[in-house]
């Protein structure tokens, strides 16, 4: 069998992967892609719908790939436009043809789209930098893709969105105070692996994110302003050096969820070696 290959859909505009870069982030497919290769021998390839039609590279599609994961994006699924509606029809494709599916935050709200469901902006306000008290529902306990999770955990996280209503062939796997927070969904000839928070992110990630974001973090009232926010943005780099400094995990309320990366790596671990890599050994 020869390398399993993944298709990569980043859900960003270029002037979107720019800014996250200038903030000293990694551009969301190249990131993606770059977790997805560390954790097994997988090669990955990268479309950006978001800036255009979607080109497969010769004799290829999406029936050549071993698996397709949906980054995360700051599009809204309810604005509407050919940016979406692209990443949605690339979605109903995948579900078609029946090729392993993960999406992260983004990717499970244009998943859940595509399937018949409904995302809407959160009615709570915006869950940001870290998801509190995940909790895993009796059917995330017996999951595959949460196989070596604590049953409450916390992640890395970034939406303003959440799944208003869930399509038929969905189950909940986990959620917190703020809403949905993972699940499974078959559909077609698919199956759908989604988390509504970051596993892909490391805290460096999320530094640059607050960043890029911090205006509308401030106006929002979740940082009283410039100098807080900055505080934060020093305890993520800080984080990056030690995530288990004992000051900081106490402060920020952290766990082994985000403790050890292989915690926080787990759900798309699980995802290559029990969906991804025996679809590969099928097919080839």
């Amino acid at each position: 069998m020869g390398q399993p290959s993944i298709l990569v859909i980043d859900g960003n505009r270029a002037a979107t992967r720019e800014q996250q870069v200038a903030a000293g982030g990694q551009p969301s497919g190249e990131g993606y892609a770059q977790v997805l290769k560390s954790l097994a021998g997988v090669s990955c390839d990268i479309v950006r719908p978001a800036d255009g039609e979607v080109r497969f590279a010769a004799g290829s599609g999406l029936a050549s790939y071993d698996g397709v994961a949906i980054t995360g994006s700051a599009l809204n699924v309810y604005a509407g436009g050919a940016a979406i509606e692209r990443q949605i029809e690339l979605a109903r494709e995948t579900f078609a043809a029946g090729v392993p599916f993960f999406g992260s935050c983004w990717g499970l709200q244009v998943a859940v789209s595509a399937a018949g469901g409904r995302v809407r902006r959160n009615p709570l306000g915006r869950e940001f930098g870290f998801a509190r008290r995940i909790e895993l529902e009796d059917a995330g306990r017996r999951h595959g893709m949460f196989r070596g999770k604590p049953a409450v955990f916390e992640a890395i996280t970034v939406h303003r969105d959440d799944i208003e209503q869930l399509p038929a062939g969905a189950v909940v796997l986990a959620s917190n105070d703020m809403g949905l927070q993972a699940i499974e969904l078959r559909h077609g000839a698919g199956t759908f692996w989604g988390v509504q928070y970051h596993p892909e992110y490391s805290f460096a990630e999320i530094a640059a994110t607050a960043l890029r974001y911090g205006a509308a973090l401030i106006e929002e009232g979740l940082f009283a302003d410039r100098a807080e926010l900055e505080v934060f943005v020093n305890d993520l780099r800080t984080l990056v050096r030690d995530p288990r400094d004992p000051r900081l995990t106490w402060k920020h309320g952290l766990g082994e969820g985000l403790q050890q990366d292989s915690c926080r790596l787990v759900e798309l671990r699980n995802w290559l070696e029990l969906q991804v890599l025996p679809y590969a050994r099928q097919r080839h």
